[in-house]
């Protein structure tokens, strides 16, 4: 027994015609699913590293590109996923390779953000998450066209600093230059596209937001073309 659609279609050829035609077009909607590249950024002891193993639960397809530093490992690290850990001699090789889109000199130690991976990433048509210190993220936004950049901001100086004590992985000199430099790394939040806040107990709400922000986007009607150098 046919369906009151059916019968309508078999009387008409042109609806038969624009169904078809229509959910051709419906069709293509829906596979239009370019990547996107997102900069999580904000000053040190924010919390990336923590809101970052969050987003690998919610998004456990993304390409995650892992930083890579000659900074020795920290207590509860893992190379490979928190940082790429290498030593001075490989981390210059690589430079010379041209195997990180950006790298400079943070705090005595070489930091960089690894090109391979993201190349990889697109190409796989997956979203590609990238997280970097302030200054490296105005390095990505220059050299890669059309980027998502969110900078993760505390809820006050004095909740910064006490991340910033408790990590006691930095000397006494190291951390207050840290803490001042995240007073000048607060200003350039209007050059970002979005601004979460990582307050103290709440991180979920801090994770939810940024997964709101990819849903966001893939939303849009026109994603720009990414080009990467």
């Amino acid at each position: 027994m046919s369906t009151p659609e059916q019968s309508l279609t078999n009387q008409n050829p042109q609806l038969h015609h624009l169904y078809a035609e229509g959910n051709e077009l419906i069709e293509d909607i829906r596979s239009r699913n370019a990547p996107r590249i997102y900069i999580i950024s904000g000053p040190s002891g924010v919390g990336k590293d923590t809101v970052i193993e969050q987003l690998r639960e919610a998004f456990p397809n993304a390409q995650y590109v892992v930083t890579a530093t000659t900074r020795p490992m920290r207590n509860g690290e893992i190379d490979g996923v928190h940082y790429q850990f290498m030593s001075k001699e490989d981390f210059v090789a690589g430079i010379g390779a041209d195997a990180f889109i950006e790298n400079a000199l943070v705090y005595d130690n070489h930091y960089g953000v690894p090109k391979q991976p993201i190349l990889d990433g697109l190409k796989a048509n997956r979203d590609v998450i990238i997280k970097v210190d302030v200054k490296g993220a105005a390095t990505l936004r220059r050299l890669i066209t059309n980027t998502i950049s969110i900078f993760l901001a505390p809820e006050s100086m004095e909740a910064l600093l006490t991340r910033l004590r408790d990590r006691k992985s930095d000397d006494p000199d190291v951390l207050m230059k840290r803490f001042r430099t995240a007073s000048a790394e607060l200003a350039e939040v209007a050059e970002f596209d979005y601004v979460v806040f990582n307050e103290d107990e709440r991180l979920d709400a801090a994770v939810n937001s940024i997964v709101n922000i990819v849903h966001v986007e893939r939303l849009k009607v026109n994603r720009p073309e990414i080009l990467v150098p």
